[in-house]
C-alpha cells in the first residue's frame, strides 16, 4: 500500500462510521430509549454493564460514563460473574447486557441468575428474536448496516454505535437528574477538565 491508499482507508472508516451513526435516529426505538433513561434516572441501586470482546470494551466505557454523572455503575465481568461476582447485583439494580448477536453464551448464562435476583435486565443487541432479546425486561436494539472492514466482520462501527447510543443516554440523564457542574467538580478534580471546573471557567 502507498500513502494515499492508507489514507483512503482512514477516510473510508470515518465515512462508514458517520453514515451508520446518522442512522441511529431512525433505528433506535424512541420509547425504549426514553424508558432506559427514566429507569436509570429513577434507580436507587447501581447499574452493572456486561459484555465480552469489543462489547466488553464498550461496557467498561459505558459504566465509567455513568459514574461520571453520578449514576453508580460498574463493569460486571461475565467470567467472574458466574463464579460469585453476581453477588454484587442486588434486587432492583439495573443490569445492561451487551451482545451484538444476542446469543453470546457468557452473557446469556447470566440471565437466569439475574432474574432470580430480580434485577432489571436491559438487552442491547441487534437481534430482537435472540435469547437476550426475548429474555430482557427492556430491549434497546442497536443495528448497523455495515462494519468498516472489507469482510464486514470486525466489530468497529457496531461498537461505535453502542457507545454513541449510551453517550446519548448519559447526556439525557444529565438533564433528567438535573446534574450540575458542582457535582462534576467533586468527582473530577484532576486533569484539564478538573482544572476548568474548579476555576469556574466555561
Amino acid at each position: 500500500m502507498n500513502t494515499d491508499e492508507i489514507w483512503k482507508k482512514a477516510l473510508h472508516v470515518w465515512k462508514v462510521g458517520s453514515t451508520e451513526l446518522a442512522c441511529l435516529e431512525s433505528t433506535v426505538d424512541r420509547d425504549a430509549f426514553v424508558r432506559l433513561v427514566e429507569t436509570i434516572g429513577k434507580s436507587k441501586g447501581r447499574t452493572a454493564v456486561a459484555g465480552v470482546g469489543t462489547s466488553g470494551a464498550a461496557a467498561k466505557k459505558i459504566a465509567h460514563s455513568l459514574c461520571c454523572i453520578e449514576r453508580p455503575a460498574y463493569f460486571l465481568s461475565p467470567g467472574d460473574a458466574v463464579h460469585g461476582a453476581l453477588g454484587a447485583v442486588q434486587e432492583g439494580d439495573v443490569v445492561i447486557l451487551i451482545s451484538k448477536g444476542g446469543g453470546t453464551k457468557e452473557i446469556t448464562n447470566l440471565i437466569p441468575s439475574l432474574k432470580s435476583k430480580k434485577a432489571f435486565i436491559v438487552g442491547v443487541t441487534e437481534k430482537e428474536g435472540s435469547v437476550l432479546g426475548t429474555s430482557c425486561d427492556l430491549l434497546l436494539k442497536i443495528k448497523i448496516g455495515k462494519e468498516a472492514d472489507e469482510f464486514n466482520m470486525l466489530a468497529t462501527t457496531s461498537t461505535m454505535a453502542v457507545i454513541a447510543a449510551f453517550d446519548a443516554v448519559c447526556i439525557a440523564l444529565m438533564s433528567y437528574t438535573k446534574y450540575t457542574r458542582e457535582q462534576f467538580a467533586i468527582i473530577h478534580p484532576s486533569g484539564a477538565v478538573g482544572e476548568r471546573l474548579l476555576s469556574g471557567k466555561e
